[in-house]
């Protein structure tokens, strides 16, 4: 039987103690690049056919520790329409939990201003979820322990959600709920072990988004552009992400960002092409985790790239450019 570290141990054992737990989405550091992720209306704002990557490494050099891969695409319906559609794929991996998420995401614009810059966007995402949780890799301080037997496969929920997005040339802020339906993956009840009753809970909770953001121009070569997002759920410590972030001369994004209690991040952006953007980002705990052995961070890389610049005819209308 494969062995997990001592603290993955450690955490999954409170988990799958007496007390319910329940699941929360993935989480971004470089959201900025991959906003439909959490808020559907966001699909084809940027008046570009887009695909992006995105892969995750939280406390690298721990043995099971978390990890995200998603790929995404959007676009506008065609050039004259309201209408954007996307799909993505996300998967979500904390040793022994394996969650796969497949979406699409539909969005439609409304013009709030005669200049045609200021737009309001409805979306919604439909798709569902596979989550496989590997118990039996576990660890285990009783040979029998009838809690850890049986593995979770493959079990499917579906997934629903809805958001609101404004944006003009320089400013942006939205809300979402990207997943509205409260789904219990598992549930077992009163298992009798040597240490009692133990009770496995795995529910979906409900996670509220918010998000806003500015671009400021400091000179002709360099943009301030500060962002927030904030996201609620329940049985967990409200999150607040705040960052900074510079760009040179369109092309460089240097920039940092704080997660409230629990990290600092570095950030930097690189737009290779008209087309092509790459992004990486590095984050390190403030949180009691820190000081423990083998933790070097968390790692986020992200690719982007334009399939078809000529869609964005909205940006010719505009005084400034959006960079976001």
């Amino acid at each position: 039987m494969k062995q997990i570290t001592p603290i993955i141990s450690l955490i999954f054992s409170i988990l799958f103690a007496i007390t319910a737990t329940g699941q929360q989405d993935a989480q971004y550091t470089q959201y900025i690049y991959n906003t439909a992720i959490i808020n559907p209306a966001y699909t084809g704002s940027r008046d570009k056919t887009s695909i992006s990557g995105l892969t995750r490494k939280q406390w690298a050099g721990f043995e099971g520790s978390p990890a995200t891969h998603t790929i995404a695409f959007e676009t506008p319906l065609n050039r004259f329409s309201n209408f954007a559609y996307g799909f993505s794929v996300i998967s979500d991996i904390i040793k022994p939990t394996t969650e796969t998420n497949f979406n699409v995401d539909l969005a439609y614009k409304i013009r709030v201003n005669n200049a045609n810059t200021a737009f309001l966007r409805f979306g919604s995402k439909i798709g569902g979820n596979l989550l496989n949780v590997n118990l039996t890799e576990l660890s285990r301080e009783e040979v029998l322990d009838n809690a850890l037997l049986n593995d979770v496969e493959n079990k499917f929920s579906p997934n629903f959600g809805l958001g609101l997005y404004y944006s003009n040339e320089r400013f942006y802020a939205g809300f979402s709920v990207p997943n509205l339906l409260q789904t219990s993956f598992f549930d077992e009840k009163d298992i009798s072990t040597s240490a009692g009753n133990t009770t496995l809970v795995s529910k979906q909770k409900i996670n509220y988004y918010f998000i806003a953001g500015h671009t400021f121009d400091l000179n002709d070569s360099v943009k301030f552009k500060p962002a927030l997002l904030t996201k609620i759920v329940s049985g967990a410590p409200l999150q607040v992400d705040v960052s900074a972030n510079f760009l040179f001369l369109k092309k460089i994004t240097v920039g940092t960002a704080y997660r409230w209690s629990a990290a600092v991040s570095a950030l930097f952006a690189y737009q290779a092409s008209k087309s092509l953007m790459l992004g990486l980002a590095y984050d390190i705990e403030t949180t009691e985790i820190t000081g423990i052995n083998n933790n070097y961070g968390s790692f986020e890389f992200v690719l982007r790239y334009d399939l078809n610049n000529k869609l964005n005819l909205t940006s010719k209308r505009m005084l400034t450019p959006r960079f976001f």
